[in-house]
């Protein structure tokens, strides 16, 4: 499979939007939630140098042109109080399942690629660990949520088709409305891109620009 880079610094703001009409039938129904900060948890999956780092061999080449939306989210968020939970994913061969067969390579929890990436300040929130797909599958995640009285969570991180669009359909079977943010999130190709997009809107998620959820905060003071 080869890589794509489908999001840059300079094209991530034209082909995001792009992305997000394509999808906007979909997000048109009637009776979708509106995006409530007050109610809200921002969700930051996997941004680690195993998937930045250009030397890496599961390195996301469109992941770097999501930072700074991931940057002004996080400030967002953690200036009003709601929860920031970055999430950091390791395996041992105990712990990986079936992930261990399907990837023939598992990411050790000592291994420096493993370090969340210092462009994100994870002293905004908190950071939990996992060991699969799901950031809610065996962690706290449900818990910590329930107890902030969250009852949304806005999904961002790598990779969208994997990691991002299991945990949302998770928070989906879960009761929280979920926000995905199509601007925050990348993975390997856009094809995987566009159809996470697509069939998360179809019946468990909120396509979302990061400017929009920003807009939320602003609106919500004013």
């Amino acid at each position: 499979m080869k890589k794509e880079l489908y999001f840059s610094s300079a094209t991530i703001a034209a082909a995001s939007k792009e992305m997000l009409a394509s999808v906007a039938v979909v997000r048109r129904r009637s009776g979708l939630p509106r995006f409530e900060p007050d109610r809200a948890a921002l969700l930051v999956l996997d941004m680690q140098a195993y998937f930045l780092g250009e030397s890496s061999h599961a390195y996301i080449p469109s992941a770097a042109a999501i930072i700074p939306n991931l940057q002004a989210l996080i400030r967002a968020f953690a200036a009003r109080g709601r929860p920031v939970i970055f999430t950091r994913h390791t395996n041992t061969p105990a712990d990986a399942g079936r992930m261990a067969r399907w990837w023939n390579d598992l990411l050790a929890p000592d291994s420096p690629a493993s370090a969340i990436i210092p462009e994100l300040d994870t002293t905004q929130g908190m950071v939990i660990e996992k060991r699969q797909y799901d950031a809610f599958y065996q962690t706290d995640l449900e818990q910590i949520l329930r107890g902030r009285a969250v009852g949304q969570v806005v999904v961002t991180g790598v990779m969208t088709h994997l990691c991002c669009e299991t945990t949302a359909r998770s928070a989906f079977m879960s009761g929280f409305d979920v926000f995905f943010v199509i601007d925050g999130t990348a993975t390997y190709t856009e094809a995987f891109h566009r159809a996470s997009a697509l069939n998360l809107a179809h019946g468990f998620a909120v396509p979302a620009l990061a400017e929009e959820i920003l807009a939320g905060f602003e609106n919500e003071q004013s």
